[in-house]
């Protein structure tokens, strides 16, 4: 009885203490250092607001952030409108090669994010491959490919969609298809039988695909430095600039705070919806 109380601690207790040192003290600094200030690359250990209020009354920070916001809702929908008839169609076509196909799906990620953020530079840039085929045929380039917002925007689809259809193609392995089937006997189209039957009982896991998307579109650096150009800065590149070229890393870690107080707003939002009313099951009996 005692080896396995020991067992259980050790069990929970190492994850625990992970997610305490990594996770939980590192938010604690930040908050911290968000209430002190920088000068001349400086720590100055004086309690006060200064950082949140430069957050507020700067119009630079609030288009950045409500660009980035935009950005993180136009790239999370766009993924989720992919993902599903692609999760879908492996699922009730994909045979014997279901796993095959999701299998491929984490072949991008064999590559470093940069290296595929480059691949994209040469497939969308002025001289890219996408451009020179066009002037090949004697069209004009599309100079809004590269070095702007919809750049930018094409760069995160193109790395977090993997991810989309791999949360909702997991989701849609615990539906029970014959649900479906009998919707359809009784006389429901394709249409309805998936936005009455397939969608709903599916819900949650588009709400974690939509999630998994929204956060790390929300707080990226990388994508737009290579591909968003001048007027594309969005707020995670804001705030890296605070810790890198500037050196105000108080205002960074007040950014941080920003950031991680829009990301846990946002997902306690989209988990506020009743699932059990919009046809989920898998909540347990109430």
């Amino acid at each position: 009885m005692r080896d396995n109380r020991i067992a259980r601690l050790a069990f929970l207790g190492m994850p625990s203490v992970y997610l305490l040192l990594f996770f939980v003290l590192p938010l604690v600094s930040m908050a911290v250092l968000a209430f002190w200030r920088t000068e001349n690359y400086h720590i100055i250990r004086e309690a006060n607001f200064g950082n949140f209020h430069t957050l507020l009354v700067e119009p630079a920070y609030q288009v950045f952030l409500l660009r980035s916001v935009v950005m993180a809702v136009a790239v999370s929908a766009i993924c989720t409108g992919i993902a599903w008839p692609v999760a879908y169609a492996i699922m009730v076509y994909g045979g014997r090669y279901k796993l095959l196909f999701t299998l491929a799906l984490a072949v991008p990620f064999l590559t470093g994010e940069v290296l595929r953020v480059i691949a994209l530079q040469g497939l969308l840039g002025p001289m890219g491959l996408i451009n020179a085929a066009l002037m090949h045929m004697g069209a004009m380039p599309l100079r809004f490919l590269m070095y702007s917002n919809i750049a930018s925007a094409i760069g995160l689809v193109y790395l977090y969609l993997p991810i989309a259809i791999t949360v909702i193609y997991l989701s849609l392995l615990n539906f029970d298809a014959r649900l479906a089937d009998a919707a359809r006997i009784f006389g429901a189209g394709p249409v309805r039988t998936f936005f009455e039957i397939t969608w709903p009982l599916n819900l949650f896991g588009t709400l974690i695909s939509v999630v998994l998307c929204f956060i790390p579109c929300l707080s990226t650096t990388l994508v737009p430095r290579f591909l968003g150009g001048p007027d594309g800065t969005l707020f995670g590149m804001a705030l890296a600039q605070q810790f890198a070229e500037s050196g105000t890393w108080a205002l960074g870690a007040a950014m941080g705070v920003i950031l991680f107080i829009v990301s846990i707003s946002v997902t306690l939002l989209m988990f506020r919806i009743d699932l059990r009313r919009a046809g989920f099951s898998g909540m347990g009996r109430a």
